[in-house]
This record gives C-alpha cells, sequence and structure tokens, in this order.
C-alpha cells in the first residue's frame, strides 16, 4: 500500500470485530439513555431562554443560562474522555447523570429563589450531563464492526425521536407541578430523568469487553498532530463541530425571535418540538442512507438542508416559515452528524481513541458554545434576519472539507488501482 494511503486507513483497525447480541443490547440501553438526556436537553431548550429572560436583569443576557449548557459541556468534555479511559464507560456515563439530575436540583432552587447567576450555575452542571451523554453514540460504535457503526450511531440518536416530541409537551406540561411558581417543576423532572438513567445503566449496561481480534489489530498510538492532519478527520470535525454550531446558533434564538415576532411561547416551544423531531427522527433510516448512498452524499445532503434553513427564514418571519426552517436544520444536522460521527470512529486506531475523541468532542462543544453565546447578542442587536445570514460561511467551511477528504480518498484509490 502507497504511503499516501496509509494514513487514512488505520481508522479501520478498531471496527475488525463482529457485533454480538452483547453490544447490539448496549446500544438500545444507550438509546434509552439517549431519550432521558435528550428530554433533559430539550426542557433546557424549551424553557431556559424564557427563564432566563425573567430573571436576568439585562436583557441581552436571557440566552446565558442556555448557552453555558454548551460551555460547561466544552470544558468538561476533555476530562470525561480521559476518566472514562480509566474507569469505564459505565462509570462515567452514572457519574455524568448524577451531576445532571444535582443541575435540575439547582435549578429548581434558583427559581424559587429568583437567583439569576443561581440557575446558571444550575443549568451549567447540566453541561456535565451533556459532556458525557454525548459519548453514548461513541461508545456504541467502538463495540461494533466497521460495516455497523453507522447502524449503531443512528441507534443511539434515534432514542432521541421520543424525546423530541415529548420534550417540549412535558415542558409545558410540568412548568406548574410547583405552583406557584412557574417552570420550577420542568426543571425538577429534569432531575428525575438523571436518577432514572443512573438506574438503567446501573442495572442494563456494561462496557464492552474486548476480543480476540481487536487486540491483534492494537497498535501503537500516533501523536494526535499527525492524527488531525488526516483529511478523514478534517472532514469528520468539521461535520460534526461547524454543523452543530449552526444549529445551537439557529436554534438557541427560535424561541425569543417567535416571540418577538408576534407568535405566541407555545407556537415557540411547538417549532421547537418539530426542529428535535427533524433532529433525531432521521436517525431512524440515515443508517440506511449511507450504506445506501455512501456517507459523503449523506453529508452533502446535510449541508444543503441546513443551507436551506437560512434561506427559508430569511424569506418570511411567519409561522410555517419558522416550522420549515427548524425542519430543515434538524433534519441536516442529523445528517451532518451521523456522517461525521461515522468518519471519526474510522479515523483513529483503540489506542488512540480517548485522546482523540476528547480533541473531537472539545471542538464540536466550543463551536457550538460559542453559537450559542453569540445567538443572543446579535438577536438583541441586529435582529433574526442577521442570524441567518451568519450560517452561510460556516456551511461552506464544513463543504470544503468534506471534499476534501473525497478528493483524497479518491486520489488513494487511485494510488492503489495503479
Amino acid at each position: 500500500m502507497p504511503p499516501s494511503a496509509a494514513s487514512t486507513v488505520p481508522a479501520h483497525a478498531p471496527g475488525l470485530r463482529d457485533t454480538d447480541p452483547h453490544d447490539r443490547r448496549a446500544a438500545r440501553v444507550l438509546a434509552v439513555c439517549q431519550a432521558l438526556y435528550t428530554s433533559s436537553v430539550s426542557i433546557d431548550l424549551t424553557l431556559t431562554g424564557l427563564v432566563g429572560y425573567t430573571l436576568a436583569d439585562d436583557k441581552a443576557l436571557a440566552t446565558l443560562p442556555f448557552s453555558l449548557i454548551t460551555v460547561a459541556a466544552a470544558l468538561t468534555t476533555i476530562f470525561a474522555s480521559f476518566l472514562m479511559a480509566r474507569i469505564g464507560r459505565r462509570a462515567g456515563f452514572v457519574l455524568g447523570a448524577g451531576v445532571g439530575a444535582l443541575g435540575g436540583a439547582i435549578s429548581v432552587w434558583a427559581i424559587f429563589h429568583h437567583s439569576f447567576w443561581a440557575f446558571c450555575a444550575g443549568t451549567s452542571t447540566v453541561g456535565v450531563f451533556q459532556a458525557f451523554a454525548q459519548y453514548y453514540r461513541l461508545a456504541a460504535a467502538d463495540a461494533v464492526g466497521i460495516d455497523d457503526k453507522s447502524r449503531a450511531i443512528s441507534t443511539v440518536l434515534a432514542g432521541g425521536v421520543v424525546a423530541a416530541v415529548c420534550g417540549p409537551l412535558l415542558a409545558a406540561w410540568s412548568k406548574d407541578w410547583l405552583a406557584p411558581v412557574a417552570f420550577a417543576g420542568s426543571y425538577a423532572l429534569v432531575t428525575g430523568f438523571g436518577l432514572l438513567s443512573i438506574a438503567l445503566l446501573t442495572l442494563l449496561y456494561r462496557d464492552a469487553a474486548p476480543t480476540a481480534s481487536t487486540a491483534a489489530t492494537h497498535e501503537a498510538a500516533r501523536p494526535l498532530g499527525e492524527i488531525v492532519r488526516q483529511p478523514i478527520f478534517a472532514a469528520a470535525l468539521a461535520n460534526n463541530a461547524l454543523g452543530y454550531a449552526v444549529m445551537m446558533f439557529v436554534m438557541t434564538a427560535t424561541p425569543i425571535a417567535a416571540v418577538a415576532c408576534g407568535h405566541t411561547i407555545g407556537d415557540g416551544a411547538q417549532v421547537i418540538q418539530w426542529h428535535l423531531v427533524g433532529m433525531f427522527a432521521p436517525s431512524l433510516f440515515s443508517a440506511r442512507l449511507i450504506k445506501h448512498f455512501g456517507v459523503l452524499r449523506v453529508i452533502g445532503a446535510g449541508i444543503a438542508l441546513s443551507a436551506l434553513c437560512g434561506v427559508l427564514a430569511l424569506r418570511s418571519t411567519d409561522l410555517p416559515h419558522f416550522y420549515a426552517a427548524l425542519a430543515c436544520l434538524g433534519v441536516g444536522w442529523n445528517f451532518m452528524f451521523v456522517g461525521g460521527s461515522t468518519l471519526l470512529a474510522q479515523s483513529y486506531r483503540p489506542s488512540e481513541r480517548a485522546k482523540t475523541q476528547a480533541t473531537s468532542e472539545f471542538t464540536t462543544f466550543a463551536f457550538s458554545a460559542l453559537g450559542s453565546l453569540f445567538a443572543g447578542q446579535l438577536l438583541a442587536r441586529f435582529g433574526w434576519a442577521t442570524i441567518n445570514a451568519a450560517i452561510f460561511p460556516l456551511l461552506a467551511a464544513a463543504a470544503l472539507a468534506t471534499l476534501g477528504y473525497a478528493w483524497s480518498r479518491k486520489r488513494r484509490l487511485m494510488a492503489e488501482v495503479s
């Protein structure tokens, strides 16, 4: 094999073992945990901007509590990856869910005491839950062979479908549980979801055991700089990080923008609900699309759909355009994220897993945090149109990285044939 091809091939090393029933069951357990985690996040997404607006003296800080979820996740994700390399994924996932439950309780206290900064602390703690939960899909992918990685990732992300439908409804249903203090009940539900995740992980999930084939393919770890210079890693990171940043940038601003455009809080919640459906429902079939059309075509479709979100949002601020734009954004994110995660899972050797995943997830959350933080500022100062116009350069960069990987792969295949 030519040297130019070798740099992109070690990615396939961890995928030589066959999928066994235990690994398939683990993916299903993680899918349920994904549903609980996504339900928690959807409650925060639906209500946190509104609660922040109520509690903040400076209304430009309204989206800060939600943005801090992503900031905390970004700051925690490297620690989470290396910690789980030492103590195991199950122990790490249980720890993350426990911290998430604590974050919900802190948020309840903050709402009762009308404390904006305590509310920020509570939502930040939920970000730690997110940092650990973000590895659910990678834990499932690492447990299966290379041909099953996209299916494992899709199975886990499909757990968010139920949460996408029920999460905003649960937020509205539970907001008066602790009346007369509005919204506190919804954050108590976040605590409940964290505790239920702990029970499921403790009783039903086990870390995947190494197999003889995995051990046989264990190779020495390469320097991180060599790993990240691979075109496959660059494409994976661009689609994960930039796709997430675009999605968070628009999604964080949407509930406030919908109300500012004359729609009701309920309308904003329903827009987010269908956006979440768009984010997770395609996971029911995205693995089959990748198998049939190839991962690069699916990623390209995701980039195009995300761009269509901006086009639709710029055309009109009526309610149908909000629905259509956010639905396109959700589906586009799913295709970019499942495709990018599939490429990521192929970009490292087993001995490189912790540092490679930590680098990718930290960068993804950092870009996501920046998108979420800037959303409130730009919305308050420049309006909804600016939010949507700003996504096009980011999507163009993701497209260029994907095309770069496609070109390098084509060149490698041509070299192998010659």
